[in-house]
This record gives structure tokens, sequence and C-alpha cells, in this order.
């Protein structure tokens, strides 16, 4: 029987970048891929650069909460990517680990995060057509 993947994003404030990525993720995929995103110290909001410059795409991340990075969300995830958070997520055996390596958009304008949320884009786009390749478990 198959399962459908699962994909954590982490960064430090679970405000930007993490949160970009599984906007992105979320839009792009649909419902084939399940899409969790977290921080090592969450923020308390989501950096409203970011909410604007994926609102110029389409993609409203207005109502979206930073949340905490937990054991059990690595846990339940079939691949963890980090995003300037460092060893703060814990290693697994059997999970996939991709470091992407991004500007942090944290006190950033809209100008300044536009690049950041194409190259995430573009980062997704590969993420998606390896997990829709791989064979299911």
């Amino acid at each position: 029987m198959s399962r459908m993947p699962s994909v954590l994003f982490v960064c430090v404030h679970n405000a930007g970048r993490s949160q970009m990525a599984a906007a992105w993720l979320r839009h792009l995929a649909g419902n084939r891929i399940e899409v969790r995103s977290a921080g090592s110290a969450p923020a308390s909001a989501v950096n409203p650069a970011a909410v604007e410059a994926m609102r110029e795409v389409g993609i409203d991340m207005s109502a979206e909460v930073p949340a905490i990075l937990t054991t059990e969300a690595v846990e339940a995830s079939d691949v963890c990517v980090t995003m300037g958070c460092g060893d703060t997520c814990e290693v697994f055996p059997g999970k996939r680990y991709l470091d992407w390596k991004l500007d942090d958009p944290a006190g950033q304008g809209v100008d300044a995060v536009r690049p950041i949320r194409d190259a995430i884009k573009a980062l997704v786009d590969t993420l998606i057509a390896e997990l829709d390749a791989a064979p299911t478990r």
C-alpha cells in the first residue's frame, strides 16, 4: 500500500523561509505531499514581507502561525529540509535531510524577499519532481 510522502521545513523563526517553502509546496503539490513547517526558536508572527512577497504570486500565508520544532514532527516526516538552523533538527535513521542555503528574510523589505521567494520555488519544484519520481512506501 502506498502512502503520501511528508516534508518538514525548518528554519530558526519559522517566520520566513520555512513558511514560504511550505506555502509553495502546498500550492504546487496540492494534496500529493504532506507539508509541515517549524522553527527552533519560533517568532510571534510570520514575516510581513514574506507574506506580501507570496501574495504577489497568488499565495496567501497571512493566516500562518510560527510553530516550535518537535521531535514528533521530525519523526513523522520523510524529508527534513533545514534552512539556516544548524544542528537543531534531530537526525533519525531513514529520514532524508536537505540543507538549503538561502538568505534570511528577517528584517528585510519585500524587494529583498522576492529573490529568496523565487529561489525557494525553484528548490521546491526540484523536490516535488524527486518525490513524484520516488517509489512510495
